[in-house]
């Protein structure tokens, strides 16, 4: 598989909450299997918590390059991705099918992948995981809209 868009050196990193702790296993075996270096972030086991607890360790690793991209899941993706776009320096995709995956690095350079846990299944997850992790920016047009995102 071709992980273009990896940085060597950077590990990917993961959270996630209970209901994104089975998904979020699976993924990293998947990954780890391909040879690509983890940060685990948590949540550790399958008992309920809080996302927020997980999300904010790894969105600001992410900011500070020590992690890259990020992958974060939750039941439903809408509350982890709310906790990770509160950082500024990142862009986090709620993503359930591989073309907004694709679309969300190609035109948003997104740098954190958010998946709905309760709402896809593994087959699924890796499919969208592997187009994230292989589809470049655009730039051009693309890239003064990025440069808007932040609040300043």
């Amino acid at each position: 598989m071709d992980f273009s868009t990896l940085k060597p050196g950077i590990p990917v990193g993961f959270c996630c909450d209970h209901a994104g702790y089975e998904l979020k296993n699976i993924l990293e075996g998947y990954l780890e299997a391909h040879g690509v270096e983890l940060r685990d972030f948590g949540c550790g086991s399958a008992e309920s918590c809080d996302y927020a607890d997980y999300a904010h360790p790894c969105a600001e690793a992410l900011e500070r390059g020590e992690c890259y991209p990020a992958i974060a899941i939750c039941g439903s993706g809408n509350g982890i991705g709310m906790t990770m776009n509160k950082h500024q320096g990142v862009r986090a995709a709620h993503c359930w099918n591989v073309e907004l995956s694709q679309l969300a690095r190609r035109h948003n350079d997104a740098n954190a992948l958010v998946l709905p846990a309760r709402f896809i299944d593994p087959v699924t997850a890796i499919a969208i995981l592997e187009a994230f992790l292989s589809t470049d920016f655009e730039g051009g047009r693309h890239q003064r809209r990025v440069e808007k995102i932040p609040v300043k």
